[in-house]
């Protein structure tokens, strides 16, 4: 049971960290375009293009506080590596909205629905989740490994655009 305990610590935490860069990454990229636009440190005026850079990264920080949250929940109460790869799946998606937030506002679109059905899916997964504890607390009926099954079915549909 340790061993387990470590291993989903060690997958959550993997992603933990890649938020981390993303985000170093993501401000990075305002504080170059604001030192390109500018010519000095980092200010809120600039180019239009400077402006597209630092929303984006706003949106992107705002939205990290749920996903941190939804992942967490997911992993600890459904399944830990359906909730991993979604996690993963969820950085790459931000990326793309990030990327295509830089280009016309419309590129953007994609990364954000894809984004929104993955923090779905998380948030789906911690139901079914307390759910289950609920049904074995009351009940005594333990549809854990049925939940797990399924989750670890669907997580690859994730994959269809």
């Amino acid at each position: 049971h340790k061993a387990q305990l470590l291993q989903y610590l060690q997958m959550m935490s993997q992603a933990e960290y890649s938020v981390v860069f993303f985000t170093a990454f993501f401000a990075n990229k305002v504080e170059h375009e604001s030192r390109h636009c500018n010519g000095k440190g980092l200010q809120r005026q600039g180019s239009s293009s400077f402006e597209r850079v630092y929303t984006a990264n706003q949106n992107c920080g705002h939205a990290y506080p749920t996903f941190l949250a939804v992942l967490w929940c997911a992993g600890l109460l459904c399944s830990q590596a359906p909730a991993a790869f979604a996690g993963l799946m969820y950085l790459f998606v931000r990326q793309k909205y990030f990327v295509g937030y830089l280009g016309e506002r419309t590129q953007s679109t994609p990364g954000y629905l894809f984004g929104k059905r993955i923090i779905l899916f998380l948030f789906l997964m911690s139901v079914a989740g307390i759910l289950n504890y609920y049904l074995v607390f009351f009940f005594g009926s333990d549809f854990e490994i049925h939940i797990k099954t399924i989750t670890s079915a669907i997580s690859p549909l994730l994959l269809i655009p």
